[in-house]
């Protein structure tokens, strides 16, 4: 048995709002656009907030409508569609707009730059690895009506952010104890229909036992990590020589944390000790630093190039580094 562990619980995503945020639901007419960097189709609107963020925190810089749209077009985004998303994230609550005379400029709002940076920190800081473990596991039992499907499926995703698995229907589990965060949110969602126990596996003698480890795809996450960093580790060579610039440094900025931010909900952060060999999470984490900070300069004087064909100048419009996120640097 794994020696008894005093050290605090691993910092993981609380960020259920999160997906929400990044969520293509109501986009209607406008089409997803096809990723290179990850193995499903990225929504515009997705696309549209990892882009804004990128470059306006923290303190939410305006962007013309008119440059968000030129960027979106570095990425096959048509005009039409660009300003349809920015229209549906208005009305979601997500962007706010200001007008002067003919002209449009767009920032993200309040209450979205504090969730997306609480979701930025907790992604750039996503690499600790459990040290050690004290056999137990967290288990999660809810019982929520099927009519209530929506409150279910935030439930669920909640659950997932803070490490949870699926181990039967209604069974959840994870190896870290429950915050007292997480616990008023679990509560607030299950109202009242929750149990939460804190307890060690009594492993059975037959072939029936189930281990708690089943309840993720540990295969299936391994084969994620994997294209990730075949994907991406291509383009390291030419990050060092200096071929990656304007256009093709944003979007691969952009696209490789659209990407990468999907591991949190994937990876449970399984103590050492139950995960396979050759675990590749730390490898897909310095592939990312490698793209990501290897590429803030040039990214940032496209978006400021762009922005200054439609507008002043922008000072305030600057890349952020998961270094920087990790230290909590730009964070107001």
């Amino acid at each position: 048995m794994p020696p008894l562990s005093t050290a605090p619980e691993p910092t993981l995503p609380n960020l259920s709002h999160l997906e929400e945020i990044f969520s293509g639901e109501g986009d209607g007419a406008v089409g997803p656009v096809r990723s290179p960097g990850w193995q499903s189709d990225v929504s515009p609107q997705g696309l549209t907030v990892t882009l804004i963020a990128d470059y306006t925190f923290p303190v939410r810089a305006w962007l013309p409508s008119a440059a968000i749209v030129a960027l979106l077009g570095d990425f096959d985004v048509t005009a039409g569609a660009a300003r349809t998303t920015i229209s549906r994230l208005m009305r979601r609550g997500v962007l706010e707009g200001s007008r002067q005379g003919r002209y449009s400029s767009y920032r993200l709002t309040r209450e979205a730059t504090v969730d997306l940076w609480s979701g930025a920190s907790s992604i750039a800081t996503f690499t600790t690895q459990p040290e050690s473990w004290d056999g137990r596991w967290t288990l999660i039992a809810f019982s929520v009506p099927e009519q209530e499907s929506t409150r279910r499926r935030a439930l669920r995703t909640a659950l997932r952010w803070r490490g949870f698995a699926p181990l039967y229907d209604a069974l959840w589990v994870s190896p870290h104890p429950l915050t007292l965060k997480g616990r008023i949110e679990v509560a607030d969602l299950a109202r009242g229909a929750v149990t939460v126990f804190r307890a060690r596996q009594e492993e059975l003698d037959t072939e029936a036992d189930r281990s708690p480890v089943q309840a993720w795809d540990l295969p299936g996450i391994t084969e994620h990590y994997r294209a990730f960093i075949d994907r991406w580790s291509g383009l390291l060579a030419h990050i060092s020589a200096d071929r990656v610039t304007g256009a093709d440094a944003v979007r691969a900025r952009t696209e490789v944390m659209h990407a990468y931010r999907h591991f949190p909900i994937l990876d449970p952060l399984l103590p050492i000790g139950l995960l396979p060999p050759g675990w590749p999470r730390s490898r897909a984490r310095e592939v990312c630093v490698a793209v990501y900070d290897g590429l803030p300069q040039p990214a940032q004087d496209h978006v400021r190039s762009v922005t200054t064909r439609f507008a002043r100048p922008h000072p305030d419009i600057r890349a952020h580094t998961i270094a920087g996120m990790s230290a909590g640097i730009g964070h107001s």
